[in-house]
């Protein structure tokens, strides 16, 4: 499916991995209507995997690694201002990603070239102007498709799955979450994206997104467009969740014209302490590639998966059973793949702002002509800071 210098560069793009601000923001400044706030994230965790590889001949080999690196979530920060101007409030946005799992990036470098690279990423970077009709965003923001998906996903402060196959292990960025065994990643793009208010516990959104390129010499005449439906309700103490996301785009190569689509879909129970989600995703030449939906390819590359999950919380304890797989599927080829993560997952929180994490996955891929299997076993153990 992967050829090991599709590998060596997917590290080069993974950075631009994993997820969304989820703590509270820290105002700092408020008055008139105006305001100024600021949230962050730090995280660390140290990982044990044991890794059983089988090659295409038949071949095994095994190895045991240890690292203290980023988990799903990279570390952040990010700074919101907003302005309430009579009926219309103008809104900004900024946060900056930073992996610390760059210790080991530089063993092939020169003395010269040795030291740490901490991978500054912006991801976000757009501006909002909002009213009685909804909100429009300008700028650089995560895409639709899958959203909810991963905004769902019960380990967004754990660790999830480090595929070998994808260079996970070792890799100088963050782990997986469910990327790859169960969703799709909704990457950050540049947009123009309109968001409803609240009608009647529905939400919708609409972007035109930058177009991704299938090719260096692809023409695509029109954006990528996203969507996404959201329905939210509670009854009897009971609180659910809905949502459909969907993008589609068209590339043309050689005068050869290829469509691109995906669709997402989920739901959430959450009553009494419990919490469950199923979720899934089918796409066709979005993501095939580590579940990193901005790769997009031929349109015979087809891609679905789901993800189900169990949780529970007590007090300051959060108990997480979780299990997701993806399948890609090339009409053209015998290339085909499948990646699944089974995990187990504890959450303390220790204070507002600091949880432990002790974290359990089991990871297999089998991939065609490339890897016959993969089974990883990675037990993480970690903190997380918020604010």
């Amino acid at each position: 499916m992967m050829n090991t210098q599709a590998k060596l560069s997917l590290l080069s793009v993974a950075i631009c991995m994993t997820t969304f601000n989820a703590s509270a923001a820290l105002e700092i400044y408020e008055n008139d209507g105006m305001s100024f706030s600021a949230d962050g994230l730090v995280n660390a965790f140290y990982a044990n995997s044991s890794i059983e590889k089988t090659d295409a001949e038949g071949a095994t080999s095994e190895r045991d690694q240890s690292r203290v690196r980023t988990g799903f979530l990279p570390n952040n920060i990010g700074f919101n201002f907003s302005n309430q101007l009579s009926d219309m409030k103008i809104g900004m946005r900024s946060s900056f990603w930073v992996s610390i799992s760059d210790a080991d990036n530089h063993r092939d470098a020169s003395p010269a070239d040795l030291g740490t690279g901490s991978l500054i990423d912006i991801r976000q970077f757009y501006g909002t102007v909002s009213g009685d009709w909804g909100e429009l965003l300008v700028g650089k923001d995560f895409g639709l498709l899958n959203r909810a998906n991963i905004l769902g996903d019960e380990l967004l402060l754990g660790f999830g799955q480090t595929s070998d196959f994808f260079g996970l292990v070792d890799g100088g960025n963050v782990s997986f979450g469910n990327i790859s065994t169960g969703y799709t990643y909704p990457f950050p793009k540049s947009q123009i994206t309109y968001r409803s208010p609240d009608l009647n516990g529905f939400k919708i959104a609409v972007g035109l997104m930058d177009p991704n390129k299938v090719a260096a010499d692809s023409s695509e005449e029109l954006p990528r467009a996203e969507a996404e439906l959201i329905y939210s309700t509670e009854m009897d103490k009971v609180n659910l969740k809905a949502w459909v996301s969907g993008a589609t785009q068209s590339s043309e190569v050689d005068d050869v014209k290829q469509n691109q689509s995906g669709v997402g879909y989920g739901a959430n129970v959450k009553f009494s302490g419990f919490s469950f989600t199923a979720s899934g995703f089918q796409t066709k030449g979005l993501g095939h590639i580590a579940g990193l939906d901005h790769l997009v390819g031929d349109e015979s590359i087809k891609s679905d998966g789901y993800l189900l999950q169990a949780a529970y919380t007590l007090d300051s304890n959060r108990f997480v059973l979780t299990y997701g797989e993806s399948e890609v599927e090339n009409t053209d080829s015998i290339l085909d793949a499948k990646h699944s993560n089974i995990g187990i997952a504890y959450f303390r929180t220790i204070r507002p702002g600091l949880t432990a994490v002790v974290e359990y996955n089991q990871t297999e891929a089998d991939v065609a002509n490339s890897l016959v299997g993969e089974e990883n076993n990675t037990l993480s153990i970690g903190a997380v800071f918020t604010f």
